[in-house]
């Protein structure tokens, strides 16, 4: 990969420290928004690692937004048929009791609730094939993009962030000034090392080695390929995971740090020898690709904001992969994240709009890696039978779907309604998304110039405003609040004849308005108000509540 020629100096209205899928993606979102960024990655290129596997319905979502989601599946198509969680003595005496069945795409569980509520469905990829993916998008939609680059300091003031940086290969440094810097450079952040960040939750779980190598199992899981098997005998317990489902696999190794054990002893001739018993072959011809040493903890920052610095993905909150949940809500901060930014760079928001992100985002954070650290044991490897344990799984469920959580904030008005139990919204098939202020948007297909869209296609760059079939008030009063404001804001009627055709009305009645109602969805598909009902004044009721959620009590309209 060609380094990129540098300034002394550079201005930009954005700093990505990280450039693994939390880093990539925010470029995307924030290019999207229209604003301008520059990310640095200390790695010459994107992961060679497989780590993550598994991309959530909302995350998903979120690259149909940009356009991308066809890409991402693409890349991620060989482990599209992989699912199975097994446990045993060995991979081969595992598997070999598994009767073999056709291949071929299995479907999620849950699949048909979840067409329900998403136009998108969850898709495998391991973190090696989806970062080239984001890495060409965000550099054709003009994302500045320097690898082998690294932060060196930095330091703050009141207009933003002044840092230094080094070209690895060159050694030049050079200065990059920026109104606000996003640090998404992982488990071990440097940012948050410079700012002295502290972090909560349960620390340290265990050590583990996770060794890619190469072999040859197609014929052991022709008709019986699996996703997770963990290893349980004297000499080694480990978890196999699925790359490829053929040639290519993970092996996690735990090892006893609390009495004493390292990652240096365990060298390749080694972990060689403990591979052969897993795997239950021992004349299997097999090469080690790499051994990434890795521990399993939960450390979440207490505060995702330090002035003009946000922190987000694994640098905001560590968590163990048992359950998916660290990308997928890495990939989330950042969608939070960028069009709060946009919003105060073009200055149709206040500043104190980004408080919001600490409030939305660390509950979220602080929960999904709470729940993947619960599903440890007690060396850090994932417990198979705390993960398929019915009670936490269910309650986790949404979660890992990428939905169950709602947001209350300054950027939300509540209507004063709460959310049902986690039976009821299972049982219901909406996962509590029923048009309540803080939480996603409601999905519904409909019909727009001939064409059939979800609602969710509707959003993604600035508010939007929709009303019921006898919602003709809401629908003209916002483009006069647009024109006040100076913001984006995009107004639609659905129902059966409108802008937006929905012959059965099946939106409204998800969003819980009547025919005069409305509902207004931030630029993240979050809804930020809802009127049940016709208002007195709905031109003064849309700019009051407007001006509440961009914080605009704090510059000049």
């Amino acid at each position: 990969m060609q380094d990129r020629p540098s300034d002394k100096e550079i201005h930009i209205p954005a700093l990505i420290v990280g450039g693994g899928i939390v880093g990539l993606s925010a470029s995307l979102f924030l290019s999207h928004q229209g604003i301008s960024s520059l990310l640095i990655e200390r790695h010459a290129g994107t992961s060679i690692h497989p780590r993550a596997r598994g991309i959530n319905s909302r995350t998903m979502e979120l690259y149909r937004e940009l356009g991308i989601d066809d890409a991402v599946r693409a890349a991620g198509a060989e482990l599209a048929d992989t699912f199975g969680f097994h446990q045993g003595q060995s991979l081969r005496e595992v598997i070999e009791s598994r009767p073999r069945k056709p291949d071929g795409e299995k479907k999620l569980p849950g699949g048909g609730m979840l067409a329900k509520i998403s136009p998108s469905t969850a898709a495998r990829g391991t973190q090696d094939k989806i970062e080239p993916v984001l890495l060409q998008a965000a550099r054709e939609r003009g994302g500045d993009l320097r690898f082998f680059t690294e932060l060196r300091t930095f330091e703050q003031d009141d207009t933003g962030v002044t840092a230094t940086v080094r070209e690895r290969k060159s050694g030049a440094e050079y200065t990059v000034h920026a109104d606000y810097m996003i640090a998404a450079d992982g488990a071990n952040s440097r940012t948050r090392s410079i700012l002295g960040a502290t972090t909560s939750g349960r620390g340290s779980l265990g050590h583990l080695l996770n060794v890619l190598f190469q072999a040859d199992l197609r014929e052991l899981v022709r008709g019986r390929k699996f996703s997770l098997c963990i290893i349980d005998r004297p000499e080694v317990r480990g978890l196999f995971t699925s790359i490829n489902n053929s040639d290519r696999w993970v092996f996690h190794i735990s090892y006893d740090y609390a009495k004493g054990e390292r990652a240096e002893d365990y060298p390749l001739e080694r972990c060689e020898k403990l591979l052969r018993l897993a795997l239950g072959m021992p004349e299997i011809k097999l090469e080690i690709k790499s051994i990434l040493p890795w521990e399993s903890a939960m450390r979440v920052v207490d505060n995702f904001q330090h002035g003009h610095v946000f922190f987000a993905g694994d640098a905001a909150h560590q968590m163990p992969p048992w359950g998916g949940q660290g990308a997928n809500t890495g990939i989330a901060d950042a969608h939070n994240l960028a069009w709060k930014l946009a919003a105060v760079l073009k200055r149709q928001a206040g500043p104190t709009l980004l408080n919001t992100y600490d409030v939305e985002r660390r509950p979220v954070g602080y929960l999904a890696a709470d729940e993947s650290a619960a599903a440890a044991d007690a060396r850090g490897l994932l417990s198979k039978s705390k993960m398929t344990a019915l009670l936490p799984m269910i309650r986790r469920a949404p979660r890992l779907l990428g939905y169950g959580y709602e947001y209350a904030s300054k950027a939300v008005i509540s209507d004063g309604t709460t959310a049902r139990g986690i039976v009821w919204q299972l049982l219901s098939g909406k996962l509590g998304l029923d048009g309540r202020p803080g939480t996603r948007a409601p999905h519904a297909w409909i019909e727009y110039e001939g064409k059939r869209i979800s609602t969710l296609d509707l959003f993604g760059k600035g508010f939007v405003l929709l009303t019921g079939t006898d919602g003709n008030a809401w629908y003209q009063a916002a483009p006069l609040v647009a024109q006040r404001l100076g913001i984006d804001l995009c107004a639609y009627r659905i129902n059966p004849a409108g802008d937006l055709r929905d012959p059965d009305d099946h939106w409204r009645n998800k969003a819980g308005i009547s025919t005069q109602g409305a509902l207004l969805v931030r630029p993240d598909g979050f809804v930020a108000w809802r009127s049940r009902q016709q208002h007195s004044h709905p031109r003064q009721e849309l700019e009051r509540t407007i001006t509440h959620i961009l914080s605009r009590d704090t510059i000049y309209v």
